[in-house]
């Protein structure tokens, strides 16, 4: 089977869908399938040979993204084939599904706060309130990286097609990870013991109530902020450490030695950040959102989303009683990028079935 893949996540700072499309393409290495890597961007080719793993063809033209999604969302040219070649099934792991000229389509909606939370997301998301419905009815199969992220999609669009669910992973170098040595803790402004949230810096996020739980925490460390900057409303974080986008050394060893990970998100498709913590053994505190409930299962600790009380009792609550790492680390076991790839390699084949 030749399958093609939308690999413009990987270009520049690798976020949740960059880091997902990166290790499912790694994972699926291991079958024998024909992969194919393109990408929806000017750059092409030259772009994505650096950062590709071994075995993945690299097959794209150069093209404007924004040019051809507004084309997509008015018809169905240029089909996906003009960019990546012939394929049998091609995925769109990013919510955009081309049109398709022989290939049958599998597209991995992620989250659904461009219909739920319209006023986070920056206006490339927004784009997807008219490109998604296209892409399921282009789909010969849709993923998602959650039970909840699936019943939210049956739910909000009539979906003729099969709908599958791929849970995300953690690479196993998590489950190592060590604190930041001396060196490290200097060069990012590390204090010895601090708080941290990952992610970018965006509404969806929720830092307002993150910044003022931390406020109502009677000693708490320091809070650390580790990701890109984001869009709409930015919050006055001039009292926290913000070391900006680490590539993935280095964040693994930060997250590994904080007192604990915070994720105030508003809306969440899967929740990476909660995963990779718990590998690393540290205490999470989550927004109360059935998708992070289904990923950090019992061994996270919830508050209410928007609630700054509720998260600062949380995190008072985690910093004084940790909690048992060793049972994080168990739980994280459950979620594998083999898994992940080994279900959606079965989703390709219900397509072409």
């Amino acid at each position: 089977m030749r399958v093609g893949l939308d690999a413009t996540p990987l270009l520049g700072a690798r976020t949740g869908v960059g880091r997902y499309t990166l290790s499912l393409l790694q994972a699926l290495t291991s079958y024998d399938d024909e992969l194919v890597a393109t990408a929806f961007t000017f750059r092409g080719r030259s772009a994505l040979g650096p950062v590709m793993p071994a075995g993945v063809q690299v097959s794209a033209r150069p093209a404007p993204a924004r040019v051809l999604q507004a084309l997509w969302a008015k018809g169905s040219w240029p089909p996906v084939e003009l960019l990546s070649g012939s394929v049998d099934v091609f995925h769109a792991t990013n919510f955009v599904l081309p049109p398709l000229r022989r290939a049958r389509g599998v597209v991995t909606i992620h989250d659904l706060s461009y219909l739920h939370h319209t006023d986070t997301v920056s206006s490339a998301s927004a784009r997807y309130r008219s490109l998604v419905p296209r892409s399921l009815a282009r789909s010969s199969v849709v993923v998602t990286p959650s039970a909840v992220t699936a019943a939210l999609v049956q739910d909000a669009y009539d979906v003729q097609v099969p709908v599958v669910v791929t849970p995300l992973g953690v690479d196993e170098a998590w489950f190592s990870a060590a604190a930041p040595s001396v060196e490290l803790r200097a060069s990012l402004g590390l204090p010895s013991s601090y708080i941290v949230f990952v992610g970018s810096l965006e509404p969806r996020k929720d830092l307002r109530t993150l910044l003022a739980a931390h406020a109502r925490v009677p000693d708490a460390p320091a809070l650390v902020l580790i990701g890109p900057a984001g869009w709409g409303e930015q919050v006055d974080v001039s009292r926290c450490i913000t070391p900006g986008y680490l590539e993935d050394e280095r964040l693994r060893s930060v997250v590994a030695g904080a007192a604990a990970l915070v994720l105030p998100s508003l809306d969440e498709g899967f929740g990476i950040p909660v995963i990779e913590a718990l590998a690393a053994g540290v205490p999470v505190v989550a927004s109360d959102l059935p998708v992070l409930r289904e990923v950090g299962g019992d061994v996270t600790t919830y508050a209410v989303p928007g609630d700054p009380e509720s998260f600062a009792a949380a995190l008072s609550s985690v910093l004084s009683a940790p909690g048992d790492a060793s049972a994080r680390r168990a739980h994280a076991r459950g979620f594998t990028w083999q898994r992940c790839a080994e279900l959606t390699r079965a989703a390709y084949h219900q397509a072409c079935a």
